[in-house]
């Protein structure tokens, strides 16, 4: 000790914080950690027959609210809350949403599962290819493929936004007491602006965007339960339905005009379909996710149960505060926002109304990244005619700018078809579902039929329900249960049928395989193989 009692310290470690030591060796361990599992994810592609060319930036947190974002719980339920309102009822609401939403599970499941083995951003359309044999890979590529591109990415984002735009010009129709028209040419202009936005959006870094995508789980959860406790708060409990209203007989209420009240019923499996759709979007931004085998599948089960089990409560919470069945869907056009005014007020409905179009905001905004993804696994697989020109990644963002930008425009012409023809944009929009279910039932199946196959090369991921009953009997049932829904997909919501109200998912849907078919035929085959591997040493056939 010196005369003034102080410790000597070493000159070596005198200018030296511990705390700032620490701070520094966990970092640089958290950094080697990192360096570790990007290797291992990179690995994991590479031995797809892909090299890394995009930024994992997506933390579990990141991707975890991208798979919520992308059903959107609430504001889905907005923009579908009509439909087995008035077709089937109080009680359709509530029974179709668990009843699908209980089966959604088990198809979320069966994906997650294949999405574990295939963590690639071309998602069901790589993993179809690689769960057949040779012989049929590059024809089962490309009708998955188009039936992904087309019906959850081009018709899905442009439904979804065409979604948004009405409820922002629903709340202005609340808001000026109806002294706003809503036009055609308004939907549209609006629609068109909120696509370019997007496209904005998604030209950010991958970095920025998974920062920016972290909160969107927590506006969107929080909208909802927001949403379901003030109602309850404010719906004196005299005014409240009862449970016979709600969940039993009094509550089926036959509103097609001429089915009977089976089919009534069954036709409220429309909005818990159209919600729970988009598990493969997850999976379409694996290549920027960390930990993509485990973390994606992962989110896809998280975000589905959390889905099902928030929308129903949701659901029961509207249909006990509805106020008389008569008055809705009121003047905006829209129950759900109609039984908010009633029972909140005008202004609290609006500024509640807000988060839920921030939330759809958030729907499409995932959704137009993903579906970029997907674009861009395509064309680097020369699915287009374009000779990998929206297969490239740019330099600057390293992110697909060239697909973000393809996927933009090519969303905005269905939305134009409404100012010629709203039958026809219609048409195209219901198709979503049923091109989205079906792509993903493909893979599937083939995983069962050809999983001794010596060409099928299926190495299951960390998410694996393995090869005994319970694996079969997911696998089943979300298969027959997908194709029992692409019939109720298939059905007019209202009796006479005419050209205004007639469904046209399904005929859109078979032309989309025909087309795509025969494109394949006459020309697509020559420049089209299949997914094929980018590795500068091994370009071949994945």
């Amino acid at each position: 000790m010196s005369q003034s009692g102080s410790v000597w310290i070493p000159s070596s470690r005198r200018n030296q914080n511990p705390v700032e030591n620490m701070c520094k060796r966990r970092k640089s361990k958290d950094r080697d950690g990192f360096d570790e599992q990007k290797e291992k994810d990179n690995g994991e592609l590479e031995a797809l027959g892909y090299a890394p060319s995009l930024k994992r930036e997506f933390s579990n947190i990141a991707t975890i609210s991208f798979a919520f974002s992308i059903m959107g719980v609430c504001s889905s339920v907005a923009t579908t809350f009509n439909t087995p309102l008035l077709s089937g009822g109080p009680s359709s609401v509530i029974w179709c949403w668990i009843l699908g939403g209980l089966n959604c599970t088990s198809l979320a499941s069966s994906v997650a599962e294949i999405m574990s083995a295939y963590p690639t951003c071309g998602g069901v359309y790589t993993a179809a290819a690689l769960l057949c044999p040779r012989k049929y890979r590059t024809r089962v590529a490309w009708i998955v493929g188009w039936l992904n591109i087309f019906g959850q990415f081009i018709a899905g984002i442009s439904s979804a936004e065409f979604g948004l735009a009405k409820m922002i010009l629903a709340a202005v129709s609340i808001g000026t007491a109806s002294a706003n028209e809503i036009t055609a040419n308004k939907v549209v202009g609006l629609t068109t602006g909120l696509l370019v936005v997007h496209g904005l959006l998604n030209s950010l870094k991958t970095r920025q965007l998974a920062y920016f995508t972290s909160a969107f789980v927590f506006v969107n959860l929080g909208a909802t339960f927001l949403i379901i406790i003030v109602l309850l708060a404010t719906t004196p409990r005299s005014e409240m339905h009862p449970a016979s209203y709600v969940f039993g007989t009094k509550g089926l209420i036959n509103g097609t005009g001429g089915w009977n009240t089976g089919v009534s019923f069954l036709l409220g499996l429309l909005s818990v379909q159209w919600t729970m759709t988009g598990y493969d979007c997850t999976a379409h931004i694996s290549e920027e996710v960390r930990r993509a085998a485990s973390a994606a599948p992962a989110a896809i089960i998280i975000a589905t149960v959390g889905t099902v089990v928030s929308g129903w409560l949701l659901n029961i919470a509207l249909i006990l505060c509805s106020g008389p069945f008569d008055a809705l869907p009121g003047p905006s056009g829209s129950a759900f926002l109609e039984i908010m005014v009633l029972r909140m007020g005008k202004h609290a409905a609006l500024a509640l109304w807000f988060f839920v179009c921030l939330t759809a905001f958030f729907v499409c905004q995932t959704g137009l990244q993903a579906g970029s993804r997907t674009i861009y696994a395509f064309s680097r697989d020369r699915g287009l005619p374009d000779g990998g020109f929206f297969g490239q990644v740019s330099a600057g963002t390293q992110t697909p700018l060239r697909a973000v930008w393809l996927t933009t425009l090519a969303s905005i012409l269905p939305v134009l078809l409404d100012l010629a023809s709203p039958a026809a944009a219609n048409a195209i929009f219901a198709m979503t579902a049923m091109a989205s279910d079906l792509s993903y039932i493909i893979p599937i199946f083939l995983r069962r039929v050809y999983h001794s196959h010596p060409e099928v090369r299926f190495k299951p991921g960390p998410y694996y329900m393995g090869d005994g009953w319970l694996g079969w009997v997911v696998n089943v049932n979300c298969i027959v249960w997908t194709l029992f829904v692409c019939v109720i997909f298939s059905l007019p919501t209202e009796l006479p049928v005419t050209a205004v109200n007639m469904n046209y998912s399904a005929p859109i849907t078979v032309g989309v395989v025909v087309l795509s078919g025969a494109w394949y035929l006459l020309a697509a085959h020559k420049h089209y193989h299949g997914p094929v591997s980018n590795l500068p040493q091994n370009v071949q056939t994945a």
